[in-house]
């Protein structure tokens, strides 16, 4: 404890000499920019002073400040989408400033990658950043209609998933589990409905997405592979609105109204599907279906502060002839309070729960299981805008998990099951942050920050000890890795600590101004991830359970390095972002041959510590205005793990040779296009490839005692054919010019245009008939025609 007081006095006497920079003959403009219609803030707004050729944006709240000399200057406020508010000011004091924008006649139709195509984008050191628009998600064409968040983030360069109906995705070659997403803050553990068919994400309702895949600030902590940052709106405190739709399989509905006028806004959508509803038609027992819920309670206490309520529900039922029912979903729940200390000073303290539950009904064995993980989290986070060349930002984040990995009970007195709880495993997980921005000179500004983690693994009632502390054991007859027994068991109080975790992470970004419109950026960043999704599959399923790090798991280390270069065209109607990326993890763990990993209370008996790396090319090139919009993403790259042997008498994993992990992908190409036929018509396309999944095929097979017993090759050494699917849809406005009372407009779409029968997995067995040995294909979707109606008032 001394020495983390000790960072912390370092770190708090840091912002001081900072903020010793800040010279006397300057003063601040400050204030929050809001759309008029619904006083929704807006972030990502530019605030342009061009005389001096600066400039700030908003901040997750809307929030602006800026520190200049004294002067009357030219402000320009911009945003895509809504029309500019240009005035003068005079500075000759602190001035509070507050602007509402207009959205601008054309914007319902605003189809672009980025919510805020930045003025500034040129000169800021941020990278290896996507951001999407709510508009644009809604947009891009999708199995069965619904607009999803992760379909359409698998669109920009560098990100993948494992294919159709698979859950998570994959960012710079790392596993699904290495993202961190964020909702309001609150961390979402399965970010799928209907195990990857929909995301858990209503479009409805969300204001802000961006996705971090490298340069990643020193607020974000926890994983090393990406980030995946939603805030959701904060509902019209104006006057009251609802939007929603009704699709083939599922409906939704969002409503919004202030609670005070101008002061207090709530928000609540939900979303329901109803295929199952239908399926007794067919003769079909089976069902799934999914529910969700988002609600926002927002209200502005007084110019300084700002208090804010928000929470996510949602549930996937799955069952099969009533005879096997599976349940799971995400919960979580945020409180925030906003203040202003000063014109210069803004804060933001969260207190939030979330929650991840899987329950499993299994009535033809008689017994339920049910696991998850749950935590609470404190967060208080500052924004000091010193002045025009420096902002710093910083605070501390403090969370206490609970690890539910699994408990069996029966489900009648007569099954004859006996009641069997997996230990629960407890822990605490803190950090302390500092990041700047620092315009160093007019054309070179950098972003460096520290993070320092710490991870506390509690104690639990069981904790197994083995020989020389060696879960594993190698066979060296057999040549194969085999549990070993424990010697003995060791218990602790919560209160006590098993094994702990420390952790410096630097950042560092750097961007040089080449021109006007072209700069060059490179970045540096460390991170730590103490959970570990324990899954040998290749996307993440709901029975997957989290494990955190302790006495025989060790935490993942990621150091990652990125350059690019970055051009605007034609006062940015084009837009070019090509990134090249090397990064490496350390104690990525794998699974020894035949690893059991259900309701299995010993995991470290079955799992060995590896190394991953990854690297790749990306170039995204946008066109950003006009009646055609969109971008096409190209990214070339590798993704490898190694496990080799602890000793020279083993053999690692897979000969400790480096193999392609589950999700390398060397070639992925993706097009996304709108163009606007007229008011009424707009026409919406994008085109998907990617090099096949890598997979493990059997080349021969030996019969033992009457069993035969397939053998395999080297792991992930095959891969299932290329993927690749061209998507349609047109949408239709019957009252364009209609911006008043009730509005409506259809979306026709068709999935997989060409019917590809693209391959989720292929696997081997013995035809009946001829008795040789066959592979067999399974694929999800063929061609899936859509339509959608969608309304607001």
């Amino acid at each position: 404890m001394n020495k983390k007081t000790n960072y912390l006095i370092l770190f708090i006497l840091s912002v001081f000499c900072f903020n010793s920079i800040h010279s006397q003959n300057k003063f601040t403009l400050s204030g929050t920019v809001s759309e008029i219609a619904s006083n929704e803030t807006l972030i990502g707004v530019n605030i342009l002073i061009p005389e001096l050729k600066t400039g700030t944006t908003t901040n997750e709240y809307g929030f602006y400040s800026i520190t200049l000399p004294e002067g009357n200057y030219k402000i320009i406020i911009s945003y895509i989408g809504f029309g500019d508010v240009i005035e003068t000011i005079a500075l000759t004091e602190n001035i509070t400033k507050n602007y509402s924008l207009a959205e601008a006649s054309e914007s319902l139709d605003e189809v672009v990658i980025t919510e805020n195509i930045e003025r500034l984008n040129i000169k800021k050191p941020q990278m290896s950043v996507n951001a999407l628009s709510s508009n644009t998600i809604k947009q891009i064409p999708v199995v069965l209609g619904e607009a999803d968040v992760i379909k359409a983030i698998t669109l920009l360069p560098g990100v993948t998933n494992a294919g159709e109906g698979s859950s998570g995705f994959n960012v710079r070659g790392g596993a699904a589990d290495q993202n961190l997403i964020l909702l309001d803050e609150a961390t979402i553990y399965n970010s799928s409905h209907l195990f990857g068919f929909f995301s858990v994400f209503n479009p409805d309702a969300i204001k802000d997405l961006k996705l971090y895949k490298g340069g990643i600030p020193a607020r974000y902590g926890g994983r090393v592979s990406s980030v995946l940052d939603i805030y959701q709106k904060e509902g019209n405190s104006n006057a009251f609105h609802a939007n929603g739709g009704v699709g083939i399989v599922s409906s939704r509905l969002l409503v919004e109204g202030p609670i005070k006028k101008e002061k207090g806004s709530f928000l609540l959508g939900g979303r329901a599907s109803y295929a199952h509803l239908f399926l007794p038609l067919f003769d079909i027992d089976n069902v799934a279906y999914f529910y969700d819920l988002n609600t926002k309670i927002s209200y502005k206490i007084n110019k300084n502060n700002n208090v804010y309520l928000s929470g996510y529900f949602g549930r996937d039922v799955f069952s099969i002839n009533d005879s096997f029912e599976n349940t799971y979903g995400n919960s979580v729940l945020n409180f925030r309070w906003n203040h202003l200390f000063s014109d210069q000073l803004f804060s933001n303290l969260s207190l939030i729960y979330s929650d991840y539950y899987y329950g499993l009904n299994l009535d033809f064995i008689e017994f339920n299981w049910n696991s998850g993980i749950r935590n609470f989290n404190l967060k208080y986070d500052f924004k000091h805008y010193l002045s025009d060349k420096i902002k710093l930002q910083y605070g501390l984040n403090s969370i206490y998990h609970k690890f539910n990995p699994g408990e069996i009970e029966p489900s009648t007195s007569t099954s004859g099951i006996n009641f069997q709880k997996l230990i629960d495993k407890y822990a605490f997980e803190n950090a302390i942050y500092l990041d700047v921005e620092h315009k160093l000179t007019e054309k070179l500004t950098a972003s460096y920050g520290l993070r320092y983690s710490s991870f506390l693994r509690l104690g639990q009632k069981e904790l197994n000890l083995y020989e020389n502390d060696t879960p594993v054991i190698f066979n060296q007859d057999l040549q194969i890795y085999e549990k070993a027994d424990p010697i003995d068991t060791e218990s602790y109080s919560r209160s006590q600590t098993i094994k702990s975790f420390g952790n410096f992470e630097p950042r560092l970004a750097l961007a040089y101004q080449l021109n006007e419109n072209s700069s060059i950026k490179g970045s540096y960043n460390r991170l730590s991830q103490y959970l570990h999704l324990l899954s040998n599959t290749s996307s993440p399923t709901p029975l997957d359970v989290w494990a955190p790090s302790g006495k025989y798991i060790k935490p993942q280390i990621l150091d990652q390095i990125a350059l690019g270069y970055f051009r605007n065209f034609k006062d940015n109607l084009f837009s070019l972002e090509v990134e090249t990326f090397y990064k490496k993890v350390k104690n990525r763990i794998d699974y020894i041959d035949g690893a059991d990993l259900i309701a299995n209370d010993a995991i470290e008996q079955v799992i060995l510590n590896g190394r991953a790396r990854a690297y790749g090319l990306e170039i995204l090139f946008r066109k950003n205005e006009g009646r055609f919009k969109g971008w096409l993403a190209y990214t070339l790259s590798k993704s490898e793990q190694q496990t080799p042997g602890r000793t020279t008498i083993e053999t690692g994993i897979n000969n400790g040779d480096w193999y392609n992990t589950p999700y390398d992908k060397t070639h992925d190409v993706s097009f996304t296009g709108s163009y606007e036929l007229n008011k009424k018509w707009k026409l919406n396309a994008n085109f998907l490839f990617q090099t096949g999944q890598p997979v493990t095929y059997p080349n021969g097979q030996y019969e033992y005692n009457g069993v035969t017993i397939p053998s395999y090759t080297n792991r992930n050494e095959f891969r299932l054919p290329s993927y690749h699917r061209l998507d349609v849809s047109a949408n239709y406005t019957p009252k364009p010019d209609k911006k008043k009372g009730w509005q409506s407009y259809w979306v026709f779409g068709v999935y997989n245009l060409y019917n590809r029968r693209n391959a989720a997995s292929i696997s081997f067995r013995e035809n009946r008939d001829t008795g040789t040995n066959e592979a067999v294909r399974l694929s999800i979707f063929g061609i899936v025609p859509s339509v959608s109606y969608n309304f607001k008032f």
